[in-house]
């Protein structure tokens, strides 16, 4: 699955009362619009292969009471080593069920790490690479998204957002910064300088108050899990390490959202989701951009009980043009065009993509405690089989 990118798209949104937002609007969250109507495609960068470093993952279970014992780093050092490779080639390492580690290897090591019966999987890393194409605008009231999908309260629940990070400072937005972790090497803040991942959480959980915008599960606690830099650039190691770090530190009923994913295929980045949902954790994912089956990608291909794969829909109920489909990975349909919500330094901003869909519906998840209801499906989804569209 290729990873969401921002649309730059300059429409107003339609009010709606209900609620205690109010249309107050700051002075400075307009500007003129560079372009009216972009989905954008892949960066030029994503899904390239990081020469010479490698993602190593273990079998279910394989090495738990080793690393109980002596912990990960050390249990992936002793492997290394039996295998004839230097130590120093450890770069990083996620625990868990499904644990295993980064390293720089040669071709030829990464081979030996194979025959290895406690390895399940040794894949390239590479790179994970957003556009950047949005619209920065005033906040208004309740958007049309969040009426037609409902709200409520999603204060005391947690949301794990794998992304650019998170504003910190918005003050529409609750962060938790004791819990919030950034996984890009030699970068230690969580605070979102490229605005996707802040725009993720407000449309979860930006509060019930009297500006801004409102989010599905409005005072959710939003823990940034930074994996994409200023940018909208990152690895597949770092989304791999953040899933490992959630079902570490999760609990059963939390909700983890990636807008984030792979160019193609990664059974480690699956296994990886399959384990934080093993937890009681849902698992919300944008199915991608591509106007392709989303059962291409990864994490989108996942499938298992409390993951959801996300496509998205117009506010007409129309199936977003851009939109990955197929209901053999896709579960729900959520609105992802033209979608109003918090953006960096304390902005707002619109955007459309998948991206914007799966987090409807991880705010759901939390408000519902699991479940999902329905009366509406996507028009002209191209697939024939019309994808169910989650509501409160």
């Amino acid at each position: 699955m290729r990873i969401l990118k921002l649309s730059l798209l300059a429409a107003g949104a339609i009010l709606y009362a209900g609620c205690q937002k109010s249309d107050v609007s700051a002075s400075n969250t307009t500007t003129t619009p560079v372009d009216a109507g972009c989905v954008q495609q892949k960066s030029v960068q994503d899904g390239d292969v990081i020469a010479g470093q490698y993602i190593v993952g273990y079998k279910a279970g394989a090495q738990t009471a080793r690393t109980r014992a002596l912990g990960h780093a050390s249990v992936n050092t002793q492997v290394l080593v039996a295998h004839k490779i230097d130590a120093a080639a450890l770069k990083a390492s996620f625990d868990g069920e499904t644990g295993g580690f980064v390293a720089k290897l040669s071709a030829s090591q990464a081979e030996e790490l194979r025959s290895d019966p406690a390895v399940s999987v040794v894949e390239p890393d590479r790179i994970v690479a957003l556009g950047t194409c949005f619209t920065v605008v005033a906040p208004t009231l309740v958007t049309w998204n969040i009426n037609k999908v409902g709200y409520g309260s999603g204060i005391g629940k947690t949301a794990w957002i794998v992304d650019s990070g998170i504003d910190f400072d918005h003050p529409d937005l609750t962060v938790d910064l004791t819990r919030s972790k950034s996984f890009l090497s030699g970068v230690t803040s969580v605070d979102d300088e490229n605005g996707h991942g802040t725009h993720v959480a407000g449309i979860i959980g930006a509060k019930n108050n009297d500006f801004g915008v409102l989010g599905v599960a409005s005072g959710a606690t939003l823990v940034a899990l930074r994996v994409l830099d200023k940018d909208g650039s990152g690895t597949l190691s770092s989304i791999i390490q953040a899933l490992a770090y959630v079902s570490q530190n999760g609990h059963a009923g939390d909700v983890v959202n990636l807008s984030v994913g792979e160019d193609q295929v990664s059974e480690v980045l699956d296994q990886q989701v399959q384990a934080v949902a093993a937890k009681g954790i849902y698992v919300t994912i944008a199915a991608g951009n591509d106007s392709k089956a989303a059962d291409l990608y990864s994490p989108g291909r996942a499938n298992g009980a409390n993951i959801y794969t996300v496509s998205a829909v117009d506010s007409l109920d129309n199936f977003a043009s851009f939109s990955n489909f197929g209901n053999d990975a896709v579960d729900y349909a959520e609105p992802g065009v033209r979608i109003l919500s918090t953006y960096k330094d304390g902005l707002y901003a619109r955007m459309s993509g998948t991206s914007m869909a799966a987090p409807h519906l991880a705010g759901l998840l939390l408000i519902n405690g699991g479940v999902v209801h329905s009366s509406l499906t996507a028009k002209n989804d191209p697939d024939g089989n019309p994808d169910r569209i989650g509501q409160k």
